[in-house]
């Protein structure tokens, strides 16, 4: 297979200055938990380090524990040494001088300190600074913070982002939405998706809307399906409690691969404003069926029930792969097959829209030809491939491919997905956020599943999954391990 490489040096470019965010109070519910070990906090600081938070903030971590503030910057220095950028002495240390903590929990009943704390922090940034609360804990908890929020007067034109899963199951769903909406506006809602905040995702529908060649192959006449497949090596050693009550299509499908399927697959929106974007996105959510047991395949890793923390007969699945359907004009009988697992051969994230093979005299040539793709890993990448005429004084076929790595484009600043949604809600924007009617929609697409869940293969640590979901291909073969 030949392969060219080449990104654009000069690319024509259409920019807005983002507006800076303003005075600013950060508080951290779960400040010392894995979530925010892991992805806030390196977030937040790279955040700083790139100049990307106000000149006036405040940075507030909330715990049950009574740790003082020196111990908590302790904590975040060394989180930062394990999982953040490289710190250098005078950054951390102007850093640090804004870092507080908050301990004693925070419920409906007992605030804790964290009404003093923030109110000293307002001394600090100025009394009408922004409220931002993160909910970096579990989802159980949300609906009690989010009262503890209203009965303290910590509502009040604050903005609140929620992790997911947004609700567990669609009853869960439906009581945390009314509670909520109780408390708070839609507007001041942070749904989080951190796919939805990859590089590369935006670019589905910046290279399709941006570009007219791409436009007009993306229907059901020249697209015969759609992969979107992210395997992962990783297991679940780090969160078996979480994993174990949730598995991979409450952690993935029902979140990150529906999503992406929907970016994949809406209309174009009427502008590229928050509120035409999600429009957009939740419309085409409206449109995906209703997933059928028998086109979805479920796994577990041999030897998943040996982690410590996980139940000896759990059948909770580390595995799916599952056909999705859109009732509409656009894309009606193309299947959507979505993939994920954990302890497969290989860690990727890529979306492959692969094109119907041609009428005429190249009828008969192989599948899997012609394939735009998008690497949604890293900085992002778009992989082209495409058949040509092998030079020489034959006529034999073979596969080109050319690359754009996303990140070599001239000028790039690409953010990490935390840390550009994390920056999107300091400026209020929700382009890149969930909303209500389109998860509502979600939970009733996969509610067959949930009820009559298909039967739980097992499969080999480093395979790609039971041998079963190839069948799910309309060709046999997904294009990543098979």
């Amino acid at each position: 297979m030949a392969t060219a490489s080449r990104s654009t040096s000069r690319p024509a470019s259409r920019s807005t200055a983002a507006p800076e965010p303003g005075p600013t109070v950060f508080v951290l519910f779960g400040a010392t938990g894995d979530l925010a070990k892991r992805m806030v906090l390196p977030a937040f600081y790279t955040l700083a380090t790139r100049g990307l938070l106000p000149k006036d903030w405040m940075l507030v971590g909330n715990g049950r524990g009574d740790v003082a503030h020196e111990d908590f910057r302790a904590h975040v220095h060394q989180v930062l040494t394990e999982f953040g950028p490289t710190l250098k002495p005078a950054e951390w240390k102007r850093f640090a001088a804004r870092l507080r903590f908050a301990g004693g929990g925070f419920n409906s009943d007992d605030p804790g300190s964290l009404l003093d704390v923030i109110a000293e922090a307002r001394k600090s940034v100025g009394h009408s600074a922004q409220l931002v609360h993160y909910l970096a804990v579990p989802p159980v908890a949300f609906p009690e913070l989010t009262k503890a929020l209203g009965e303290h007067d910590l509502a009040r034109g604050a903005r609140v982002v929620f992790e997911k899963p947004f609700g567990t199951s669609p009853e869960q769903f439906r009581s945390l939405d009314r509670i909520v909406h109780s408390v708070l506006q839609e507007d001041q809602v942070y749904r989080i998706d951190h796919f939805l905040g990859k590089e590369a995702t935006q670019d589905l529908h910046v290279l399709r809307f941006a570009n007219g060649i791409f436009e007009a192959m993306w229907n059901r006449d020249h697209i015969a399906e759609v992969q979107i497949d992210v395997p992962e090596r990783l297991g679940i050693n780090d969160r078996a409690g979480f994993y174990d009550a949730t598995g991979a299509v409450l952690d993935m499908l029902v979140t990150h691969l529906f999503q992406v399927a929907a970016e994949v697959a809406m209309e174009p929106p009427a502008s590229l404003s928050a509120d035409d974007l999600q429009a957009a996105r939740e419309k085409v959510i409206g449109r995906f069926r209703r997933l059928d047991p028998d086109e979805v395949v479920l796994g577990q890793f041999a030897g998943y029930r040996d982690v410590p923390g996980i139940a000896s007969r759990s059948r909770t699945d580390t595995y799916v792969a599952a056909t999705l359907w859109i009732d509409n004009a656009r894309w009606r009988g193309v299947p959507f097959l979505l993939r994920t697992g954990k302890r497969l051969a290989a860690g990727e994230q890529r979306v492959s829209l692969i094109l119907r093979a041609p009428n005429g005299p190249f009828a008969g040539v192989t599948g899997h030809s012609n394939v735009l793709s998008f690497s949604l890993a890293g900085d992002g990448q778009i992989d082209l491939s495409v058949l040509a005429k092998k030079p020489g004084p034959g006529r034999e076929l073979d596969r080109a491919t050319t690359s754009l790595p996303l990140g070599q484009l001239a000028g790039a600043q690409p953010l990490p997905p935390y840390v550009r949604l994390i920056h999107d809600v300091l400026l209020g924007d929700r382009s890149l956020f969930t909303r209500p009617d389109g998860l509502s929609a979600v939970w009733k697409v996969a509610t067959p599943l949930l009820e009559h869940r298909p039967r739980l293969h097992s499969y080999p640590q480093g395979s790609w999954g039971p041998p079963a979901a190839r069948k799910l291909v309309p060709s046999g073969r997904w294009l990543l391990g098979q």
